[in-house]
Order: C-alpha cells, then structure tokens, then sequence
C-alpha cells in the first residue's frame, strides 16, 4: 500500500483552504525527551521550526554518538537524517532501535528506503492545488524531500 500524503503534508496552502494542522511543538519536545531516556542519552538540541523550513529538528547524544530527527511542523512523523541541513533531498537514515517509543508518544517513524522511495509511488490524491504548483516548481525527486522541505 502506498504512503499516502495529507493536504497540508508539503506545508503549503492556498491563502483561501482551510489552515493546516500542526505538530505542537510541546508534544514534540516531550516525545523527544521519553526518547532519549530510552536511548539512555540525553537531549543536545530542540529547534522548533523557522520559516521556510516546515520540521522542527532535534538532537539525541547518546554512547554511540549523536542521532539527529526531524518533526514534521504539520502531521506527527519523524524523518531520522545524517546531520543537520537547512533542507532535505537525500540523507535520510534509518531510525535507532529506541526510536519505537516516539510511537507510543504518538507519532509515525519514517524508514530510510520510505523517505528515500520516488514521490510518484506516494498516494497523492488529497494534495492541493497549491501545494501541486510548489511540487512542479521545486521538483522534489522522493516522499522525504516532499515531506522535510524549506520551500517558500
């Protein structure tokens, strides 16, 4: 079954539909500390999210280093990536083990080879207009880009 993308999940609107939904960014920060408990790590960073990026972005240091997650500023899923960016076309990874607890907080974990999967195989059916003409004009070659963007 293909993933399927949410009107809104580009974080583009016309200015005349509906507002968009939103990730609290609390709720984010809350599920990001259970989660560093289980990954016996602690917190580096929590970056809300800052126009034009639609993910806040956050840090978990842990012994084998340091893993970085994504939160979606509109629907609660979590992109796992190599390092910080301002956007995303590639570099998406697989989450850690401890990464289970975010579900029960919740949210929807990501895989590598789904992010990385090309846009025409998600189910596209309830974008907009809007956010089809943002799609054509930046071309954004997989879900993960499509998803994890700085467009404005």
């Amino acid at each position: 079954m293909a993933f399927r993308l949410e009107r809104g999940s580009t974080g583009f609107r016309h200015f005349s539909d509906p507002p968009l939904p939103e990730t609290d960014p609390r709720a984010c920060r809350a599920a990001w500390y259970a989660a560093a408990r289980a990954a016996c790590g602690q917190v580096g960073t929590f970056a809300e999210q800052q126009y034009p990026q639609n993910f806040h972005s956050a840090t978990i240091n842990d012994r084998d280093g340091a893993d970085i997650a994504l939160f979606h500023a509109q629907y609660p899923l979590i992109a796992f990536v190599d390092d910080r960016r301002y956007w995303y076309t590639d570099g998406f990874q697989d989450p850690p083990a401890w990464a289970a607890s975010l579900d029960d907080c919740g949210f929807t974990v990501l895989s590598a080879s789904l992010l990385m999967s090309p846009l025409t195989e998600a189910d596209t059916a309830a974008l907009s207009a809007a956010e089809w003409r943002q799609i054509k004009h930046w071309q954004p070659g997989t879900l993960g880009a499509t998803l994890f963007n700085s467009w404005d």
